[in-house]
């Protein structure tokens, strides 16, 4: 059983491929997926960071005072949406993710913290990469640049109190998975 969304809530909302799959074959279907995932969750949330890798993806956002039912339609549109696309591009048919999402509840800020440096990580634990700043996919460069983006890169940099911290974190957390990072706000 998967947490309900509830308004005005943090949480990892996350799934993989309906099989031994790639969701992500070319470098142009990442670009496709983020322009949908802005596209249809924006409205109903606040993106705080994602990644995608080839078979899964992941988002961590805030979700905005609306209907569950609301929420759950958005996603259930970025699913269908994109994989339509897919199938069509690809010539396939059937389901491309495994269930309609799972999402995770995140409950404290320190989770929410230790969550963000775990998904932005993730590239590096698959082996995909060895820095987490060469992987083009996730949101650690958007967050790290000044360039504009719909993400909520300020309350991001502010809940690490700020940028310096935030590339700090992330390289204590390479070295120890486990770090929680818990400085406080000055």
């Amino acid at each position: 059983m998967y947490d309900k969304i509830e308004g005005d809530r943090y949480y990892h909302i996350f799934n993989q491929a309906n099989g031994m799959i790639d969701i992500f074959k070319e470098s142009r279907n990442y670009p496709f997926f983020i322009d949908k995932m802005e596209y249809h969750l924006t409205p109903v949330c606040e993106i705080l960071a994602f990644c995608l890798l080839k078979d899964q993806f992941h988002i961590i956002l805030k979700s905005k005072e609306e209907p569950e039912s609301k929420i759950l339609d958005a996603f259930n549109n970025l699913h269908s949406e994109y994989t339509q696309s897919y199938n069509k591009a690809y010539n396939r048919s059937g389901d491309l993710f495994e269930d309609s999402f799972k999402r995770k509840l995140i409950e404290s800020n320190e989770l929410l913290k230790n969550t963000i440096l775990h998904t932005h990580h993730l590239p590096i634990a698959s082996g995909t990469v060895k820095h987490i700043m060469s992987y083009p996919w996730s949101s650690y460069n958007e967050i790290m640049d000044d360039d504009i983006t719909f993400l909520e890169r300020d309350f991001v940099l502010e809940l690490f109190n700020d940028s310096a911290n935030f590339a700090a974190a992330h390289e204590a957390f390479k070295s120890n998975p486990s770090f929680i990072p818990t400085f406080e706000q000055q």
